[in-house]
């Protein structure tokens, strides 16, 4: 089966997806190979995975399982109450690790990115962030910055890096 293509990236501004084609599909394959699960499950363990910054929508979710199970990659059953029992197939189970590379790099991005994230969350932390952005937004895209200036900023960055690793 050919792998899952990965992320889309856009540009002009666009908020970054958090899944590009395919990867949604591979994120929810990963889930299940662990456990049996309902849809709502899904919904919830994948916001879990984004701490709660992308929870996809029944009109996402239910679709992409049907496309699952179209493709026999998974299995649902009806359960009493009307409630449908999800679970990975074997050839689910093949497909995810033929991907196993595309699932790792997809956790990668996500934990980078709750990284920046989790940052964020002190005040002070936020205004110094977002005031060495504007400088350096404001100093770098003058245009007339020299070569030399610009090793000098990147030396700056490098050394301020440094700094931090050495904190005890």
């Amino acid at each position: 089966m050919k792998p899952f293509s990965g992320p889309e990236h856009h540009g002009g501004g666009r908020r970054q997806r958090f899944f590009g084609h395919g990867e949604l599909r591979l994120v929810i394959l990963n889930i299940l190979k662990d456990n049996t699960s309902h849809g709502y499950e899904l919904i919830k363990a994948i916001e879990a995975l984004t701490q709660g910054h992308y929870s996809p929508s029944p009109g996402v979710i239910y679709p992409t399982l049907d496309l699952l199970q179209d493709q026999g990659l998974i299995t649902v059953q009806e359960e009493d109450g009307g409630r449908k029992k999800i679970a990975i197939t074997a050839d689910g189970s093949q497909v995810l690790e033929e991907n196993l590379a595309s699932v790792e790099q997809i956790q990668a991005r996500l934990k980078a990115r709750m990284v920046g994230h989790e940052l964020r969350k002190n005040p002070q932390m936020k205004r110094a962030l977002d005031n060495f952005k504007a400088v350096l937004d404001l100093r770098v895209n003058q245009g007339d910055i020299s070569d030399a200036q610009l090793k000098q900023i990147i030396g700056i960055i490098d050394r301020a890096a440094l700094d931090i690793i050495q904190l005890d």
